[in-house]
């Protein structure tokens, strides 16, 4: 079995940077976890939900490129890129809770919040490449798996909003990101495999595709993203179209989600550990065709009438879905040029969350055009192409 290749003074590193990870991306749905708030409080109207999450995904993609580009991930000391980042993330976050705020304001707060993501959880994912050469899927494993746990994070606040303040919980996540900022930069130095970037290279964002295998990584993760986060969104709704066909069950949606979601952090690093004796591919392409298999009987399940089966079925939905991610990560980093390593990471999540922008408006789309529940189904498209690009002659072992 492979083990962490990382000097023992560093033992603390890598429950460093998942703590400083979970703390910093609580920013990103912290918004959503109070979006029925936002518009009662600023008189907007319903259709502001759907932009005011996008301008997140929004702002969260350009800040991708831009850090891509200017390969900032690499060129300066990616602690401080995290800490600043976490920082001014924080700052726009908690700048939501103005009583002055217009929806002109409150999506470009939203949009900076997710601008200055960038720099923290492609950055972090950086982090752990620079400590750990071997064992890589085992730590991005605990490292992903903190992002699930604070993407799900705020439906459990949601369920506190009766009891506390709406503003509490956006000053609840500031606060955790700006502590995991300082975390990271004052107990993370720079990691042993670093190696600085040069300068400006802006031949790197085209650069990073050349190589087959990693192309075959890039792309079985482009097909994981485009089934995951528009999973993560439709979760409550799944919950709620199966209350509405069986009258006769009282889920708990806001609880149900978070236990849905988050459960993904533990298959993340139970993943981590599976690669580790089956191998890296074979574990991410495992878990993607699991995955797709559920996209394809979704639409059946909902006509059982055994309320913790279907529950059982989201939950190893939750599993799969999510498990392959770090894994998908791993193969691109280890299929990177090492200079440009970091600004590779960013590439691929960048073009990778703009997947699920496409995804979750298909979804949303077909879900306002018809009741059927087949529309589930086509979340199989992206895991298809991800599964046939590993499988391809350029997704051979690596």
């Amino acid at each position: 079995m492979n083990k962490l290749r990382v000097n023992p003074q560093h033992a603390r590193i890598l429950p460093v940077i998942v703590i400083s990870q979970f703390c910093c991306t609580s920013l990103w749905f912290a918004g959503n976890s109070v979006m029925s708030d936002l518009v009662s409080s600023f008189g907007l109207n319903s259709s502001a939900l759907g932009h005011l999450t996008s301008a997140v995904q929004f702002g969260f993609i350009i800040g991708t490129l831009i850090f891509a580009v200017l390969t900032i991930a690499d060129r300066f000391s990616p602690s401080k890129v995290f800490f600043l980042s976490a920082v001014l993330g924080a700052l726009f976050n908690l700048g939501v809770i103005w009583e002055g705020n217009s929806l002109t304001s409150l999506l470009l707060l939203r949009f900076m919040t997710g601008f200055f993501l960038a720099g923290i959880y492609p950055v972090g994912m950086k982090i752990a490449t620079d400590y750990y050469e071997k064992g890589l899927g085992k730590s991005l494993g605990f490292l992903v798996g903190a992002l699930v746990l604070g993407t799900a994070f705020p439906h459990l606040l949601k369920g506190a909003t009766d009891t506390f303040l709406w503003t509490s919980v956006l000053t609840t996540t500031s606060s955790l990101a700006v502590i995991g900022g300082l975390l990271m930069v004052l107990l993370v130095p720079n990691g042993p495999y670093r190696k600085p970037g040069k300068g400006v290279d802006l031949s790197a964002f085209f650069r990073v595709f050349r190589d087959k295998k990693f192309r075959a990584a890039a792309f079985g993760y482009f097909g994981h993203m485009w089934e995951l986060y528009a999973f993560w969104a439709f979760v409550p709704v799944m919950l709620e179209t199966y209350n509405k066909i069986h009258p006769q069950t009282n889920f708990n949606i806001p609880i149900l989600s978070f236990l849905i979601i988050g459960i993904g952090g533990l298959a993340c690093v139970l993943g981590g550990y599976i690669s580790e004796r089956i191998g890296v591919k074979r574990t991410a392409f495992a878990a993607l065709f699991l995955s797709c298999l559920c996209c394809f009987i979704s639409p059946f399940i909902f006509a059982v009438d055994i309320e913790n089966l279907f529950i059982a079925f989201l939950l190893f939905w939750g599993i799969v879905v999510i498990a392959d991610s770090p894994l998908f990560s791993t193969l691109v980093a280890q299929n990177a040029v090492p200079e440009i390593k970091g600004t590779a990471l960013t590439i691929v999540t960048s073009i990778g969350f703009f997947i699920t922008i496409i995804s979750i408006q298909l979804i949303s789309i077909m879900h306002a055009l018809t009741d059927s529940n087949s529309i589930y189904a086509l979340l199989a498209i992206g895991p298809i192409l991800g599964l046939m690009a590993l499988m391809s002659k350029e997704g051979e072992n690596d």
